[in-house]
């Protein structure tokens, strides 16, 4: 039997007191990406990300978030197996969850030219940018708070 060291509990550090000017470029730029942006989809955007980085602190934000949206708990349920539920999602939304997965799971050879083309078919160049931005930044969100062991169920929104 192992014990797994990598997933005390313990916060390692609250980049808002500590790094301030970070965190408020990070939020600078969040607020950036969400500006004409489709607040629910942002949402699916946020929590599929949040699913694939293991990031509990996050998703539970973002779940939280998008029942508050009216998104329904079951079309959440079926966030993590989008592809296995097509009919909870339009295409609209299909594509955009694709793409969150392809550039959250980036490898050595990009995102596939297919599933960017599914996702362009949806937004023009502008909405594709804010697209990106949406998901590069949930990303960023993702990494601060699992290398910072942010609790799941707390919220520095609100503090």
């Amino acid at each position: 039997m192992t014990t797994d060291t990598h997933r005390s509990s313990t916060q390692r550090l609250t980049v808002p007191s500590t790094n301030p000017k970070v965190y408020k470029a990070l939020v600078a730029l969040q607020m950036a990406a969400a500006a004409d942006f489709d607040a629910e989809l942002a949402e699916l955007i946020k929590i599929r990300a949040s699913q694939i980085n293991g990031c509990a602190y996050c998703l539970h934000m973002h779940v939280s978030d998008a029942t508050a949206m009216g998104i329904s708990d079951l079309k959440l349920h079926m966030v993590a197996v989008w592809r296995e539920a097509r009919n909870f999602f339009s295409d609209r939304e299909q594509a955009v969850l694709e793409f969150t997965e392809a550039v959250t799971r980036l490898g050595e050879h990009g995102v596939d030219d297919d599933v960017y083309a599914r996702a362009a078919e949806h937004f023009d160049e502008f909405g594709m940018g804010q697209l990106l931005a949406t998901v590069i930044m949930i990303n960023a969100w993702n990494r601060v708070a699992v290398t910072s062991r942010y609790p799941a169920g707390a919220d520095e929104r609100r503090s």
